[in-house]
This record gives structure tokens, sequence and C-alpha cells, in this order.
């Protein structure tokens, strides 16, 4: 698999398969603002520097690192297009389950998660578009396709926005309900976008196998990347957080809602394959290398106690 026929790869999805993709964003953008609560922005108030600047970190740092990784390693269009993709899109449930596994600040965790969500309801699209047009390789392969950059920001912005300020109405006014749905709605998501990424690696297995250098290595290299921007050497430091903090960076930075961008990539942005598969692989990478992230934390914590 050479890097042309990647990025003259495309994936054709019939319209039923087109809505059943729609409606899983939709699912899931309603379910994550069902369990939004007042108490997940209070560091807007008690310490509004350090979740500022987490959320900056994920949304304008993480796409700023990947022009830079993409500039690094000049991957086939496509693939770029993918990794832009995958850093514009919000962080999600992972990332807070992976903090609270290394011994992370699980609070701060859940308030970056919340931000990013709902920020990104109308920064996603945008940022998409911005970043591509920012990296001239990107910016060809969407002119040379005729995609339509207006129709996809206000595409997009309707099916992020409108479910997630229904779910936060409900979540508002009538709790008991939004409690009651929450897990079943989010289950139903997760559920459509785990098929999704689980369908897309079985499709695009052989070409995995045959591309991995054009795929697994900038995936790879990606999210150590980011990694290293929400750690202790990054965004962490540079804002004073503490080590549990700086740990919850690490994931909120390094934990990206794969699954959301193959649906992007997939139902707006015309099946680009070589992207697909980025967005496909990074899912499937991102639990190995935050398995290894956890592991490494609590590795840490048991040299500080045995050599204190």
């Amino acid at each position: 698999m050479d890097a042309e026929t990647l990025d003259k790869l495309t994936i054709t999805l019939n319209p039923a398969a087109q809505a059943l993709l729609a409606g899983a964003i939709i699912v899931m953008m309603f379910a994550i603002a069902l369990g939004l609560r007042p108490a997940h922005f209070a560091f807007l108030k008690t310490n509004r520097k350090l979740f500022l600047g987490g959320l900056a970190a994920q949304l304008i740092g993480l796409p700023a690192v990947t022009i830079l990784v993409a500039l690094i390693l000049s991957p086939p269009p496509s693939i770029a297009l993918g990794m832009i993709v995958v850093a514009a899109c919000p962080g999600g449930n992972v990332s807070n389950f992976m903090t609270f596994a290394s011994r992370g600040d699980t609070a701060y965790s859940v308030a970056l998660t919340a931000g990013s969500s709902v920020i990104a309801a109308l920064w996603t699209p945008v940022a998409i578009l911005l970043w591509s047009s920012l990296y001239p390789p990107t910016a060809g392969l969407l002119d040379a396709i005729a995609f339509d950059r207006v129709a996809f920001v206000a595409q997009t912005t309707l099916m992020l926005a409108a479910p997630l300020a229904g779910g936060m109405f409900v979540a508002q006014y009538f709790p008991d309900i939004a409690e009651r749905i929450r897990k079943p709605l989010a289950l139903a998501g997760a559920a459509v976008l785990a098929w999704v990424i689980v369908d897309g690696v079985l499709d695009f297995w052989p070409l995995l196998v045959a591309g991995w250098a054009l795929i697994l290595v900038p995936v790879a290299l990606h999210n150590a990347s980011a990694f290293a921007l929400g750690a202790g050497a990054g965004a962490g430091r540079l804002l004073g957080a503490g080590a549990a903090q700086r740990r919850s960076l690490t994931f909120e930075v390094g934990i990206q809602n794969a699954g959301l961008a193959v649906v992007l990539l997939l139902a707006q942005l015309k099946g680009l394959g070589g992207a697909a598969a980025i967005a496909a692989a990074w899912g499937v990478w991102h639990f190995f290398s935050g398995g290894a992230m956890i592991a490494f934390f609590r590795f840490l914590d048991r040299r500080k106690r045995t050599n204190p």
C-alpha cells in the first residue's frame, strides 16, 4: 500500500448507514449533556487558570502540535487530515476512567471533559476547517474533493449543538428523567460508536496490514505527542498543576473521542479512507497506550512508597 493509493481510497455509505452514524452523534451528545451538572464547572471559580488552561491545551494546543507532527512526518494528506480531525474532537469518558485508575484528579478530569464537550459543539467543526487550512496538503485535499465547507460547519454544528442544548435543558428541569435515561442512552451511543470502530478496523484490516507504517507510526507518534503535551513536561507544568492534576491533563489531552472522529469522517467528510483508517486505529491504539500510561504512573507510586 503506497501513499497515493491510500489518499485515493474512499468509503461510500448508503443513506441508512449515514443516518445511523448521524443518529449516533446526536444520541452521544444528548447523553453527555444529561450528565452535566453545575458542580462539573466549579473549577471556573476555584481555579480558573487551571480549568481554562487545561481546555486550551486540549482544544488549541493539541491541534497545533498535530500540525507540527504532520510537518515533521510529511504523511499523505488523508493521513494528516485524520490526525487533525481526531485532535479537533473533544475527550471522552474514557479519559475519566484512566485518570481514576492512575490516581489522578478525577474531579478535574470530569470538569475538563464537561467543558470540552460543551465547547466542542461549536468549536469542533470550525477547528477541523481552521487547522486543515493551515496545513497545505490537507487544504489541497479538501479542495480536490470539492468539499462544501459551509455546509459541513452548519450540519456538524447542528448535530452537536442541538442535542447538547436539549440534554442540558432536560438535566436542568427534569433531573429525575435525565438520571433514568442517561445511562441507557450513553450505552446505546457507545455501542454504535464501538460498532463503527470495530467494523472500521475489520474493514480496514487488509489496509492496516499493508500500510501499517503509513498508519501506525503517525498514530503512535501523534498520541505520544498528545500525552507529552498534557503531562508534567507540557501544559501541566506550565499551569503549575499538582502531580494528580498533571495526570488528569495527560489523559484529557492524550485520549480523544476517536469514535466521533470516525463518524464525522464517514458521514461528513466524504469517507476518505486514509483519514478514517487513522481515526479507527487511534480508537484502538489509545486503549493500549493509555493502559501503558496507567501502569507507568502506578509504578511511580509504588517506587515512592518503597523509596520515600
